[in-house]
């Protein structure tokens, strides 16, 4: 049985995605926070067999190193934000002293590109590039469920005045790649509470 369980972590409440094949006992981690402690009695019984990131920005990543430290599984990123994870400059951990330290990070284990299908824990997800954010932006699809990173929240979109980020570029992502994927399809944002997109359709200002 596919399981989803959300956690906010860190001063940004960035959701933390647990996947869970409750079936085989395996999990997938997409996108561990700050402070990730929270996560860890959850997962208790489970292999961790993969985090996914949707990008590579500070809040995103915060608990990188202790995840992987402590569950030895591979990381997976898009590409073109290989290199953010050891940039505290490109990850954006520089521009915010007030809320962490520079953070820099081992390289991924394995690079992602647009319409890659991933079999993990016995799922096959579709990553679907929707840079605008950040370049290397992705989201994770398994079935109708969408994890969006911070492409498309409930009733706003992910804000583009970063590094790399590109209005129209987001903007052409969310209707190309989000809106076509049908009504019923939730989606679980990289901030705040699980929408759909029809909802979105009909009730977001942004798009």
């Amino acid at each position: 049985m596919f399981k989803i369980v959300t956690f906010p972590l860190g001063p940004l409440e960035t959701n933390v995605y647990l996947l869970l094949n409750e079936t085989t006992k395996e999990a997938v981690i997409i996108d561990p926070g700050m402070n990730p402690d929270r996560i860890f009695k959850p997962l208790e019984g489970y292999k961790v067999v993969a985090i996914l990131l949707t990008h590579a920005h500070f809040d995103h990543i915060g608990g990188l190193k202790q995840v992987r430290e402590r569950y030895n599984c591979p990381v997976y990123i898009h590409s073109l934000e290989a290199d953010w994870l050891t940039s505290a400059e490109w990850n954006g951990s520089l521009r915010w002293p007030q809320v962490t330290r520079p953070m820099s990070f081992e390289p991924a284990e394995h690079l992602l590109e647009d319409s890659q299908e991933l079999t993990l824990m016995g799922y096959t997800f579709y990553v679907l590039h929707t840079p605008g954010h950040s370049p290397g932006s992705v989201s994770f699809l398994y079935k109708d469920h969408l994890f969006s990173g911070d492409v498309l929240f409930r009733t706003s979109v992910g804000r583009t005045d970063l590094p790399g980020g590109n209005q129209r570029e987001l903007m052409r992502s969310i209707h190309k790649k989000v809106l076509t994927l049908g009504d019923a399809v939730n989606v679980y944002p990289g901030h705040g509470p699980v929408t759909t997109v029809g909802f979105e359709k009909q009730y977001n200002p942004f798009i």
